[in-house]
């Protein structure tokens, strides 16, 4: 690829009709979830965070039914309610649950989507993902009283616009895509600088016209704060070779001027296949933060020097 500067611009959802900005904010964190992230976020800086989402130029915001037991989509709405509603131009996308119990059934979705309308306020989910559907099986899944077909159904009625499947484990996203029931992916940790398990994912998806949204480009963190502060990727220890070629891929960046973190983040926002990458935040200051990492330049020498230091594929998570 050519030495272009990113930019934060407005693109297509693949076939859906939806547009959203290719930088996008997740709300995972901001449900306050130390169990995964380590640290707590405090009510109220999580929503300056939001009203600040809400006041930049992203037009994209992720939640799901599941975030903090629901505590992302509660204030999520309450923000929405302050604001009138969801702006003129901004997608909200949520995702359907199992509740406390582990039912996963269709009726459990039909809730879901219930109680993420209630939350965010909101008679209609423009987009609802299958979230995380390793926690049934695939036979449950798409059985007659399964999520998929329910999902299918909500979008009939029009309770929800359209339908995405968002998890990691590659080859069990891989066969919900070709059920040909979903019009969107979002996969997470699994395309980045040092993890390249969703490639062959990527390229199914572009040519069933599949849109594809890239979350957690920076691994939960690792490339975003650098090895000398995280030692972790994708939620759970990296290994030692691992931290060493992040370190490396530190080195090369400081070398050329450029945040560790930029890179993370361009290298999905520049392909042409991923439709938007959805990052993080916790605090109002890291959204403006956010949209400055997409702006910086990246020289092409610094692109092929960062390749040299993927990790092999039996490190990747798949």
């Amino acid at each position: 690829m050519s030495n272009v500067t990113v930019l934060l611009a407005e693109h297509e959802i693949g076939r859906t009709g939806l547009k959203a900005t290719n930088l996008g904010i997740g709300t995972s964190a901001l449900g306050s979830m130390p169990a995964v992230y380590s640290y707590e976020v405090p009510r109220e800086q999580a929503l300056a965070t939001l009203r600040q989402v809400f006041e930049s130029r992203i037009t994209f915001v992720d939640t799901s039914n599941d975030y903090g037991g629901g505590t992302s989509e509660r204030l999520l709405g309450q923000v929405l309610k302050e604001l009138g509603g969801v702006p003129e131009g901004v997608l909200i996308s949520t995702k359907v649950d199992p509740d406390s119990s582990g039912d996963f059934s269709g009726q459990r979705v039909r809730r879901s989507a219930e109680e993420s309308r209630e939350r965010l306020g909101m008679d209609h989910l423009p987009l609802v993902f299958l979230h995380d559907p390793e926690r049934t099986t695939f036979e449950e899944a798409v059985a007659r009283d399964g999520p998929v077909p329910m999902l299918a159904k909500l979008k009939e009625d029009g309770v929800i616009g359209h339908v995405g499947v968002a998890g990691g484990p590659v080859d069990l996203m891989r066969s919900y895509v070709a059920t040909g029931e979903f019009e969107v992916l979002l996969t997470h940790n699994r395309y980045t600088l040092l993890d390249r398990s969703a490639e062959g994912l990527i390229e199914e998806c572009a040519a069933q016209h599949v849109a594809v949204v890239n979350a957690a480009p920076f691994g939960g963190g690792l490339l975003a704060r650098g090895p000398a502060s995280e030692t972790k990727y994708g939620y759970r220890a990296a290994p030692t070779a691992v931290i060493d070629r992040a370190s490396a891929m530190n080195a090369a960046c400081s070398r050329f001027g450029v945040p560790l973190a930029a890179a993370a983040l361009q290298f999905s926002m520049r392909d042409p296949r991923v439709c938007s990458t959805i990052v993080g935040v916790t605090r109002p200051e890291r959204v403006d933060e956010a949209i400055s990492l997409a702006s910086v330049e990246v020289p092409v020498q610094l692109w092929d020097e960062l390749a040299t230091f993927v990790p092999p594929e039996e490190l990747w998570l798949y």
